[in-house]
């Protein structure tokens, strides 16, 4: 089992709070004036799998020279409101072949993204659609 990672949520005024990973150089408003903390689990899941599609398609030797992850969710509306569904649109730049981009896209989704997992286990619907933009090359 790996460390445990350690963060902090300090309350700043009102309703705002900041919040800080251990060893991380950045801190995060959360609440008023910043973002809600399942708007920021939204960019979290984008985040995770947009490192994951850019790294498998390098190791591919794919020709990828951008990247747009786009997000949304439906939370339900009854408490904890949690999400039910979530899309998430790829749009990768480059002259990519479309099956590599799928199954980059699929490892991510189905073995390497731990916080689309965690939204999966929740018992959310997770889908996805991919878009490829071509290149000059």
């Amino acid at each position: 089992m790996g460390e445990p990672i350690k963060g902090r949520v300090e309350w700043f005024r009102d309703y705002q709070f900041v919040g800080r990973i251990e060893g991380d150089k950045c801190s995060v408003i959360l609440g008023e004036g910043g973002i809600s903390p399942m708007r920021l689990l939204l960019l979290s899941v984008a985040g995770c799998t947009s490192y994951d599609v850019v790294t498998i398609l390098k190791k591919m030797r794919e020709p990828i020279e951008g990247l747009e992850v786009e997000i949304s969710g439906e939370r339900r509306e009854e408490h904890p409101r949690i999400y039910n569904r979530v899309h998430i649109h790829y749009r990768i730049y480059g002259n990519v072949r479309e099956e590599k981009a799928k199954r980059a896209i699929e490892l991510s989704q189905d073995k390497y993204c731990s916080a689309s997992a965690h939204v999966k286990l929740s018992g959310a619907d997770l889908t996805y659609s991919l878009e490829i933009v071509p290149g000059k090359g």
